[in-house]
């Protein structure tokens, strides 16, 4: 399995920024209040993302990766990688949807009270993204383990 790259990430934010900016100019005032606790979910997964990520770091740095009771399977790290990568791109493609949001609503803070009253959810969505990426991306990072040297049995 490769890295995620950062560039796709980025990628995937912008196309969706670009996308929900288009659709939120058209059809903003058709659009429900967007409350703080709906970026609670992000926030929540990037928190998991990153005590996953302590976790798989303590147990490698210890040598305990393995299939004793002590140690961290081998499939649980791989699991935890393929959680990391879900979490890194969907973190990306959510926090660039609500920051296409955010072009429509931020040059217009005074003029719309609707605007004013999003602006805390939209921004805190925009930032959990972020971090559920950013936390994703850790994850995936810590769950790597280095081949074993020459003449050394796999796992």
């Amino acid at each position: 399995m490769q890295r995620t790259p950062i560039i796709g990430l980025v990628a995937a934010g912008g196309f969706t920024a670009a996308v929900a900016a288009i659709l939120t100019w058209r059809f903003y005032g058709s659009m429900s209040t967007i409350p703080v606790s709906v970026s609670l979910t992000l926030w929540l997964t990037a928190a998991v993302c990153l005590v996953l990520a302590w976790r798989v770091r303590d147990r490698l740095a210890d040598g305990r990766i393995g299939q004793d009771r002590s140690q961290l399977n081998p499939l649980t790290a791989a699991l935890f990688l393929v959680i990391g990568k879900a979490s890194a791109w969907t973190g990306a493609i959510i926090g660039g949807g609500y920051l296409g949001v955010a072009t429509y609503i931020v040059p217009r803070l005074g003029e719309l009270v609707a605007a004013a009253d999003d602006l805390p959810g939209v921004l805190a969505c925009v930032l959990g993204g972020a971090a559920m990426s950013a936390s994703g991306l850790y994850l995936e990072r810590h769950c790597e383990t280095p081949p074993p040297a020459e003449g050394e049995p796999v796992g």
